[in-house]
């Protein structure tokens, strides 16, 4: 299994952007999958999570109502719209993959992560 973030990069507190995740290498569609981010010296933490068919998402109490979740199974891909952006969004964001949709917030239900793409939010 592979999975490459992409989207990142520079933008002004209020602003937005897109990450995206592609997978390959194995079935996607039966995937939950999850956003974490890790911010300077600080550990990696969750920020949203989807089900295999999208019916199920849960989001971080610091992103709710700002970020949104989706994916494309007939794409292999996986979204992150990021709205109203605050400096503290500022990190390194990364996509996985697991197996079954228990405990989505919990960095141990994944068994693969992709590399990481990073986000900074200027104020």
């Amino acid at each position: 299994v592979q999975l490459q973030a992409s989207g990142g990069g520079l933008v002004q507190a209020g602003g937005s952007l897109r990450l995206s995740c592609a997978a390959s290498g194995r079935i996607f569609s039966s995937d939950a999958m999850g956003w974490f981010r890790q911010a300077p010296g600080k550990e990696r933490e969750f920020v949203a999570a989807i089900s295999a068919n999208s019916e199920i998402t849960s989001y971080a109490d610091s992103v709710k109502g700002r970020f949104t979740i989706s994916r494309d199974n007939a794409e292999n891909t996986l979204h992150l719209e990021m709205f109203s952006l605050q400096p503290e969004d500022t990190a390194v964001y990364y996509c996985a993959a697991g197996r079954y949709y228990y405990y989505p917030r919990r960095q141990s239900a994944y068994d693969y992560w992709g590399q990481g793409t990073q986000v900074t939010v200027s104020s």
